[in-house]
């Protein structure tokens, strides 16, 4: 029996997960005391001779600091009676958060008029250590819209539970920061910049020019080969250990030309021996 906890920091999309989730047909509980937990199992599996319901819980700071503290071994519990947790992590950048909560004007849960928001922040993360350090799939949304992490939700959840681990490949640009949730992150901005050929500059790696450019330089594909069978190696690797999810980063300069090649090819490949491959291009606005 499988049990959908979600969690992550004030602002960085939490309720917007519990919503795809109850569009997906889960059954969300918002807020729960994580005290409660064992008691929610206890109800999953009295549901085994019938077709059980999908549950998603969702979790935060709230809770007192001394329950937050025991989450690793509650889950270990859960294992134990038989309920499996997949735990999604929602997180953002610092000061990406403090704009959120500027534009909408909403009180943080752990701020008041002796704790500024971003020391409430802060305070936040450190009480939410043992959850995101026992999640199964962390999900940064600095840079990401309430349509984009509905979808990748979507489809990255959907896919997994159709069976075997769920691999996205991404595409992003160093200048815009370093996604914070991939497991892998390969920098590519030591090979050709198609963004100093005038006629490439605004196409990306998706159009045929950029990529019969790249093609052109053996060192692009010495990397793509070397990267391709590394993955090819130890995917298999994760896949055997059980995980449900893993993120491979695939980084230039702006995000637009080189890093979007090598998604776009080694998504294409692996696609070929997995079952639930995603592709993303951050700074293309999804995928």
């Amino acid at each position: 029996m499988n049990l959908i906890i979600v969690s992550g920091l004030s602002g960085s999309g939490k309720t917007i997960a519990l919503h795809a989730l109850e569009d997906l047909g889960f059954y969300c509980i918002d807020n729960l005391p994580i005290g409660l937990l064992p008691s929610l199992a206890d109800e999953i599996l009295g549901h085994q001779d019938s077709e059980p319901p999908r549950f998603a819980v969702g979790i935060d700071a709230r809770n007192l600091s001394g329950d937050l503290a025991d989450f690793p071994a509650l889950v270990r519990k859960l294992e134990s009676s038989g309920v499996h947790s997949e735990i999604i992590f929602l997180q953002a950048e610092e000061n990406e958060l403090l704009k959120r909560f500027s534009e909408t004007r909403r009180r943080h849960p752990l701020s008041s008029g002796d704790i500024p928001l971003r020391e409430a922040l802060q305070k936040e993360r450190q009480l939410l250590d043992p959850i995101v350090s026992s999640a199964s799939l962390v999900i940064d949304t600095t840079h990401t819209n309430v349509h984009q992490l509905r979808d990748q939700l979507a489809e990255r959840l959907n896919r997994q539970h159709d069976g075997g681990m769920s691999v996205q490949f991404l595409s992003f640009g160093f200048k815009h920061g370093t996604p914070t949730d991939a497991d892998y992150i390969f920098d590519l901005r030591c090979l050709p910049n198609p963004h100093w050929v005038a006629e490439l500059r605004n196409q990306t790696g998706r159009d045929a020019a950029v990529a019969d450019f790249l093609a052109g330089h053996p060192p692009v594909e010495e990397m793509y080969i070397q990267i391709r069978d590394f993955l090819d190696k130890w995917l298999p690797a994760f896949e055997a250990d059980n995980r449900s999810y893993i993120t491979i980063a695939l980084g230039c300069t702006g995000g637009q030309h080189r890093s979007v090649y090598f998604a776009e090819r080694l998504s294409a490949f692996f696609g070929k021996k997995y079952d639930n491959v995603l592709l993303r291009h951050r700074e293309l606005g999804g995928n």
